[in-house]
């Protein structure tokens, strides 16, 4: 069994828990529509989300759907890319704790070392690699987890128990479950063995866990929240930012944030 971690998002979790709370876990590509507006969208987050994932802009982003597909390529046409990903967070006032969401190319062309060491200085407490699994590279995801940002694992809600037992011995801030399989996007309806899906993650770890992948309405934050400590929210936001910028996307969150709020204490608490 894996304990939380007295790192920014173990200290943040463990908050939540006690309160009886589920998270509010935005996703916000880099630099769309604007480095303007993620900067003030980040500043505007306190006491609305509990988490970030800031996303890190790539140009083949073969788990997303086609509304961050296109919010990445928006965000590259303006000049972003990671180091300006990690300038923007250090501009930023403080807030939440953020998690870095990313493709492995950026990281390796920045060089992990040096990334890790610089998301840290920029104020990052966690890294997400959508395109890096438990055990394909063991010696670059020792690396990472010796370092001080949390590496978070993507887990599917078809990941058989052997599996999770695995990714669980290895994980780190919180074990994110992908809501369902395809890539990200809006959906109408949950997966009915989603809760199943999460009952069995806690079932190898202590870590927090977060439901993501097509969440995009308050009613499905709140049935989420029943059995998760945490709920991504992140097409229907990105989408909301790239039509109006920031106030929509930010009454949109608040919406999220009052459902969450409304719904009964989260498994675990």
């Amino acid at each position: 069994m894996t304990t939380s971690s007295e790192s920014p998002l173990g200290r943040r979790f463990a908050e939540l828990r006690s309160a009886g709370r589920s998270a509010l876990i935005p996703y916000l590509t880099a630099g769309h529509p604007s480095p303007a507006a993620t900067r003030a969208l980040l500043g505007s987050l306190d006491g609305v989300a509990d988490v970030v994932e800031l996303g890190i802009p790539f140009s083949d982003p073969l788990a997303d759907g086609p509304v961050i597909q296109r919010a990445s390529q928006e965000a590259l046409a303006g000049g972003m890319s990671c180091a300006r990903v990690l300038d923007l967070l250090a501009e930023s006032p403080p807030g939440p704790p953020v998690v870095l969401f990313s493709y492995l190319n950026p990281v390796l062309a920045y060089g992990p070392a040096a990334f890790v060491r610089d998301a840290r200085a920029a104020g990052a407490s966690g890294i997400l690699l959508t395109d890096l699994p438990v055990g394909a590279d063991p010696a670059l995801e020792a690396a990472l987890r010796a370092g001080p940002l949390d590496l978070v694992p993507l887990v599917a809600p078809t990941t058989p128990a052997p599996r999770l037992r695995r990714i669980a011995e290895v994980a780190q801030g919180f074990v994110y479950l992908v809501a369902r399989l395809g890539v990200t996007g809006a959906r109408e309806a949950l997966d009915p063995g989603l809760e199943a899906a999460a009952a069995a993650v806690r079932a190898v770890t202590d870590l927090p866990v977060a439901v993501g992948f097509g969440l995009s309405t308050p009613a499905q934050a709140a049935q989420v929240a029943g059995f998760a400590d945490g709920v991504v929210v992140g097409s229907a936001l990105v989408d909301r930012m790239g039509r109006g910028g920031v106030a929509p996307a930010l009454a949109f969150l608040r919406e999220m944030r009052a459902a969450l709020d409304s719904a009964r204490s989260p498994v675990g608490a």
